[in-house]
């Protein structure tokens, strides 16, 4: 139950604060007043959109701000939200000047979507467009999956999975049918680009090689005339060698060793450098042998397949190249595309199967969806005789006594929701061919057909607080005076709140308030109070239509209290 609705600088209202009682709780005001202006705050309260211009002028935000009970079951179900010991449960919103908005929940910050999952639970909210949208077909299909019960909430959502999981398959089942109409062609292009990569077999470390071996048989006879300028300085063939003048000095050396030991250990490095220069001399030499005679070094003979010459070391690389430029730039660009290519005609290769288990797959995923979809339907139309028999009950306490009510089905394309077309049908008057609800009932009439499905509807809410916003529309007299008593017998289980015009309802509150404009404050201000029992009896002659003395519709106004 909303014990108590706090506003603050919304729209006209600078102030508000309203003790509402169990029972029906009733809201009157002239027109224009600003009586939407709580409907507004109450929709805020449910996670609603805060529209445009609502801060009243002058002030930096709007506040809107709603106390209930606190149920057990409630409590457990938010025990994430609030604390142990809390007494209360307290939902708000701020509304700044520049739109941006904030919840709470018991003082705590919340999202909006926590805000509208709470209030769900705790506010029915009913304005002026919920008479449209009662006239929707999906807005009615709703209703009467509400009155089905929890097992049938259940297979709602299995219906809605098992949706979403056909129409996935039936997207992969139309992938590998545009694939097995495409299959011989790709494959036969696969193979092709698979086969070239392998003939070539390119690696990263070969083509380093090869580029190193291609710069010395460009350079070769360079490197051949300056090994050979060196070996011939070292040991010359000449008779005059060098190596051998540098022998005759050593032996001198020889002569006076034993003598001085640091003459001797430079005799010794003397000795080491003829052996070393003849040795070098040899290298040298053979070095220009293997490569005058293409027999290269030891990585050269690594390379695979590579013939040892410079036109066939030129061939593999320019084949390695072009492979590269054709798939991505790289070696590793050209393996990584061999690697996704043969995936792929794997995956080619294995379409046929997959094509098969995809279609069996999608046959039994239909056959679970049109399980389901029965199943709802099976529900519905048990629910609809029901529901069809108590709305009728409730049209003849709201003065539609003659009017015939049905639920009417077609079948549709299966859905998230199953199946089911649903449409409610009435003849409010005797020999009026019946017909769909948004074309036969009149504003009064669609009221109170309203009322009477949300009474239904809401059957067995006793925690949840109903709030109708002008539900009187379009009716008067009598009418308004069975309208008003349903709202009474409804206030009996649960809490009501009705903004309204008629003083036919109004007579019939628990407790009354009244929105008053004045327009002599600037900016305009509207204030709302709970009006004592004399001060309900005004209210009432206002609303009647007669001045503050007129002794005749003041006695109207007793007689509406006292039928009460």
């Amino acid at each position: 139950m909303l014990r108590e609705l706090r506003v603050e600088n919304l729209l006209l209202i600078e102030s508000a604060q309203l003790r509402l009682s169990a029972g029906l709780n009733v809201l009157t005001g002239e027109t224009g007043a600003g009586k939407t202006v709580l409907a507004h705050a109450l929709d805020l309260l449910l996670g609603g959109r805060a529209r445009a211009g609502i801060v009243r002028p002058g002030a930096g935000e709007a506040y809107v701000e709603g106390v209930f009970d606190l149920s057990e079951q409630l409590r457990e179900d938010l025990a994430e939200h609030i604390s142990p010991d809390a007494q209360e449960l307290v939902l708000a919103r701020r509304v700044g000047a520049d739109g941006r908005t904030r919840a709470y929940l018991n003082g705590r910050s919340a999202t909006v979507g926590d805000l509208r999952d709470v209030a769900a639970g705790l506010l029915a909210f009913y304005g002026q467009h919920e008479h449209r949208k009662l006239t929707l077909a999906a807005a009615q299909l709703q209703i009467l999956d509400g009155l089905c019960g929890e097992r049938h909430a259940a297979t709602l959502r299995a219906c809605a999975a098992a949706f979403a999981h056909v129409r996935e398959l039936e997207r992969r089942l139309q992938e590998l049918r545009e694939l097995s109409s495409q299959r011989e062609r790709e494959l036969d292009l696969l193979e092709f680009e698979i086969g070239e990569i392998d003939a070539l077999s390119p690696d990263e470390r070969e083509h380093e090689q090869l580029l190193g071996v291609r710069e010395r048989l460009r350079r070769l006879d360079a490197l051949c005339a300056a090994a050979g300028a060196v070996a011939e300085a070292l040991a010359p063939e000449a008779a005059e060698a060098p190596a051998r003048a540098l022998g005759g000095a050593v032996a001198g050396l020889d002569a006076v060793a034993g003598i001085d030991p640091a003459l001797d250990v430079l005799a010794e490095r003397a000795r080491g450098l003829i052996i070393e220069s003849h040795d070098l001399a040899g290298e040298l030499r053979d070095y220009v042998e293997r490569a005058a005679g293409l027999a290269l070094d030891d990585a050269s003979s690594q390379l695979a397949g590579a013939e040892i010459s410079l036109d066939g070391i030129e061939e593999r690389l320019a084949a390695i190249e072009r492979l590269a430029r054709k798939h991505g730039g790289s070696i590793r660009a050209v393996l990584d595309f061999a690697e996704g290519a043969r995936a792929r005609r794997d995956e080619l290769a294995g379409v046929e199967v997959a094509l098969e288990q995809a279609e069996e797959s999608l046959r039994e995923a239909r056959s679970a969806l049109d399980g389901h979809v029965a199943t709802l339907r099976r529900e519905r139309r048990r629910a609809a005789k029901e529901f069809a028999l108590a709305v009728r009950a409730q049209l003849a306490s709201l003065a539609m006594g003659d009017a015939s009510f049905e639920v009417g089905f077609a079948e549709r394309e299966p859905g998230p929701t199953g199946a089911d077309s649903v449409e409610f049908v009435i003849a409010p008057n005797p020999g009026v061919p019946a017909g769909p609800l948004r074309e036969i009932a009149s504003g009064g009439e669609l009221s109170r057909v309203m009322l009477a499905i949300m009474s239904v509807a809401n059957a067995s809410a006793t925690d949840a607080t109903l709030v109708f916003d002008e539900v009187d529309a379009g009716i008067g007299g009598h009418t308004a005076r069975a309208v008003g008593a349903r709202l009474q017998e409804l206030g009996e289980r649960t809490q009501v709140l009705c903004i309204t015009h008629l003083p036919q309802i109004a007579s019939l509150a628990e407790r009354h308030f009244s929105i008053v404009k004045d327009t002599a404050a600037d900016p305009t201000r509207t204030t709302v109070v709970e009006l004592a029992e004399g001060e309900v009896l005004s209210e009432l002659v206002r609303m009647l239509g007669a001045d503050e003395d007129d002794s005749s519709a003041r006695s109207h106004a007793r007689e509406l209290r006292r039928a009460a």
